[in-house]
């Protein structure tokens, strides 16, 4: 099996052990990739983000730019759905109050 370009990511040990045999029915039968339906699917993309649902209908074929731009707009909607690290304004303890 060809090592996965992302070194951070435990996204390959998540993968069943006959990946390469499920990879290469999808991309068997979506020649074409599945969003732009132009280029040659050359990945196998999992069609709802962070999971791991590897059953056919769950996967799709898409080429690399597709995959790439898909991906990127689904960690850039995960990252916006996270709290952020501001904490909340408290008031400051020599701050004479108006009540």
């Amino acid at each position: 099996m060809t090592p996965l370009p992302w070194h951070t990511s435990n996204r390959a040990a998540r993968l069943p052990g006959n990946w390469s045999v499920i990879r290469a029915r999808i991309l068997a039968r979506d020649p074409l990739c599945r969003i732009c339906a132009v280029r040659r699917s050359t990945q196998v993309d999992h069609i709802k983000a962070m999971t791991d649902d590897h059953r056919e209908t769950a996967l799709q074929g898409v080429c690399y730019p597709c995959h790439a731009q898909k991906s990127a707009a689904e960690g850039a909607a995960g990252r916006a759905r996270r709290p952020g690290r501001r904490r909340p304004e408290e008031q400051h303890p020599g701050r004479i109050s108006s009540r």
